[in-house]
């Protein structure tokens, strides 16, 4: 009697200690509390959802969530399922719990994700995704992580190819773009070609860059160097298309940006310099501008 009172009592406190598990250690009243596992009512809840997304029928979709959710997101279901040709959500793994003294379930979802857009592009998506499901099983709000897979048209964090002369270590790496704050740079370099300012122009560019324009000349930038070229020119327009700014992948933060742009210039002498331009800013590891190379172009025929 006593051994199998010993067995019931073992068995009990496993069986208890299994209702509840893990830790929310975030800021706030919630800081400590632990989790148990919800309903399966929750976990039909998310299967309808799924269900009724991927038939794009946004009436029964809206039935899913609460009045107050439905609400924000009617206008952008309509958007976004009426981009879609089709649009397959397919959870394989889904896992609710509940927070300790909290009436909601989070419902852990993890699914693949196929989208094929009506304007002909495709994406391919692993997702993880917490749906925040209420005690009437009505959703009412989630959050989403992405992984995109190589299959998808767009969306990736990397991609293209560096080749250089073949030799490198790097030839055949990806690239990858670059966040140092070259955009902000270029227009900075812009915004002061624009006004003449010659010593905001010469703070972008690292001591003694180079810049080489579309005639082959090459020249060390400073700031008497644009002093001299702005006197040279009664009207000046440098109007930006296009930055991107690019890294071989796994590599030193150093980078390359391409500018695509339209530049207009009037010299003393009346005459008119028009073109479209294509220039490379190299950024060196300080984020400054160690030289740049300039390719033109007349402008289209009418």
């Amino acid at each position: 009697m006593k051994k199998l009172l010993y067995t019931l009592t073992f068995c009990s406190s496993l069986f208890l200690t299994a209702q509840t598990a893990g830790v929310f250690l975030g800021e706030g009243e919630d800081n400590g509390k632990s989790f148990t596992i919800g309903s399966d009512a929750s976990v039909e809840a998310i299967q309808k959802t799924a269900k009724d997304y991927n038939s794009k029928d946004v009436a029964a979709l809206m039935t899913n969530y609460t009045k107050e959710f439905s609400e924000k997101a009617m206008d952008w279901s309509v958007d976004w399922l009426g981009s879609m040709e089709t649009i397959t959500m397919d959870p394989y793994m889904i896992v609710p719990v509940k927070m300790e003294g909290s009436e909601n379930t989070m419902v852990l979802t993890w699914s693949t994700e196929d989208r094929d857009f009506k304007d002909g592009s495709k994406e391919d998506l692993d997702l993880m995704e917490i749906f925040t499901v209420d005690k009437d099983n009505k959703v009412t709000a989630f959050s989403q992580w992405v992984q995109r897979l190589e299959t998808s048209n767009f969306g990736l964090n990397y991609g293209g190819k560096f080749i250089g002369d073949g030799t490198s270590e790097w030839s055949g790496r990806p690239l990858v773009f670059s966040n140092r704050g070259e955009v902000e740079a270029i227009e900075t370099l812009v915004a002061a070609y624009n006004n003449r300012d010659a010593e905001a122009c010469n703070a972008v560019f690292a001591e003694g860059a180079e810049f080489l324009d579309s005639e082959g000349n090459k020249m060390t930038l400073n700031t008497e160097l644009w002093d001299s070229m702005f006197t040279s020119f009664t009207e000046l327009s440098w109007e930006v298309k296009s930055i991107v700014p690019l890294k071989i992948q796994n590599t030193d933060t150093e980078s390359g940006v391409t500018v695509f742009s339209r530049e207009r210039r009037v010299h003393t002498d009346g005459t008119v310099w028009e073109k479209e331009l294509v220039e490379w800013f190299y950024f060196n590891k300080e984020g400054k501008i160690a030289r740049a190379t300039q390719y033109e172009r007349s402008l289209p025929k009418e």
